[in-house]
């Protein structure tokens, strides 16, 4: 066998494993020494200091490139930088507690999932997270694994102020530092029976304030984010979330008809800015169910960022299979499947928005 064939496909391996290589990884396929052995003398000698150490060479670089009329290893590719890049990356923590609602009117896009598989991996990046599900349909529940079967303690009661904030909540055991306040079929009759209250626009914002107040009075770690899911509509529910939050993230699905309804969208942010909550703005677009093999889904994403620079995150979020099957098993898919496409894409999304709060931090 020519050893000449072994090099690209231990380098391959290597990257795909998320090892470190050296820059003698080309050289060491014609060694007699077992490929496994060599990593782990590499490995150590990378850690060594002093004359005559070479270099490590950024993994990322040994990746070969695939342009995108291939979009199968584009998609391997991408994954495998992505792997690398998070492996050991800091999510730097709000010095505020962030409260962000995921909003869109249309749905379909992707809202509910962007909602909690953000939340898990902001978790993940060690900050504390509360998901709000303020959807009656009750989706996020589902997705992280919480009780909300009829007569649970839930946003509804919270709402009707039958209920404190902190007594309804629950953690998600899969990840740490993940908590969920779930939805009940209740909430469904909820935006009727606000109607007649007073300041119904509040009710929210309000028991979200004394949840924060007696959550840190008992010792508890503060939350670092606080992620609400609302409902593809502008009722009174969704209004509630936009008034308890401060900023808006919109997910928008790589299609045509997801733009058409996002400056009604807008405008309403801007009425419910103006007259009930001053501090909220969009702070966030994240752009979801990205297909690389059509180019309707490049130009999408190509409108939105010219439309709103600045806003839309670099990262873009695929169609993935794995996304779509775990929910059907209470789970998020960073726990589902932490290695599949769509599991690396909201992890780097999570990433990209705790870094992007650190910044626009220090700017003010």
């Amino acid at each position: 066998m020519n050893p000449r064939r072994q090099e690209p496909r231990h380098a391959v391996a290597g990257v795909l494993d998320g090892r470190p290589l050296d820059t003698d990884q080309a050289s060491a396929s014609s060694s007699s020494t077992p490929p496994s052995q060599q990593l782990t003398a590499q490995r150590d000698a990378s850690n060594v200091t002093g004359a005559g150490t070479r270099p490590a060479v950024d993994l990322a670089e040994l990746i070969p490139e695939a342009g995108e009329d291939t979009p199968l290893a584009a998609q391997v590719a991408r994954d495998a930088r992505r792997r690398i890049a998070l492996k050991g990356a800091e999510f730097p923590l709000p010095t505020v507690t962030r409260v962000i609602t995921v909003a869109n009117q249309k749905g379909g896009v992707g809202k509910t999932t962007s909602a909690v598989n953000l939340g898990a991996g902001l978790a993940k990046g060690g900050a504390q997270v509360l998901v709000i599900d303020a959807d009656p349909q009750g989706n996020a529940s589902t997705a992280l694994g919480v009780d909300h079967r009829a007569g649970t303690g839930s946003i509804y009661e919270v709402l009707l102020g039958e209920v404190r904030m902190r007594e309804a909540i629950q953690p998600c055991p899969p990840v740490d530092g993940l908590w969920c306040l779930p939805a009940t079929i209740d909430l469904s009759g909820a935006e009727i029976e606000l109607v007649s209250m007073e300041h119904r626009e509040w009710r929210l914002a309000s028991g979200l304030k004394a949840f924060r107040t007696d959550w840190m009075a008992t010792g508890h770690r503060r939350f670092d984010y606080i992620v609400i899911d609302c409902p593809p509509s502008l009722g009174l529910l969704t209004i509630n979330t936009l008034v308890a939050a401060r900023e808006v993230l919109i997910p928008i699905q790589c299609e045509y008809y997801a733009l058409e309804g996002l400056t009604q969208l807008l405008n309403n942010i801007e009425l419910i800015r103006q007259r009930l909550n001053k501090y909220l703005h969009v702070s966030t677009i994240l752009m979801t169910m990205f297909d690389a093999r059509t180019n309707l889904s490049g130009d999408v994403v190509r409108g939105v960022r010219s439309h709103f620079p600045g806003l839309v995150l670099d990262t873009t979020i695929p169609r993935s299979v794995r996304v779509a099957e775990a929910p059907g098993y209470s789970e998020t898919v960073m726990t589902y499947d932490p290695h599949s496409s769509g599991a690396l894409a909201y992890l780097e999304a999570a990433h990209e928005i705790a870094l992007r709060g650190a910044a626009s931090a220090e700017q003010e």
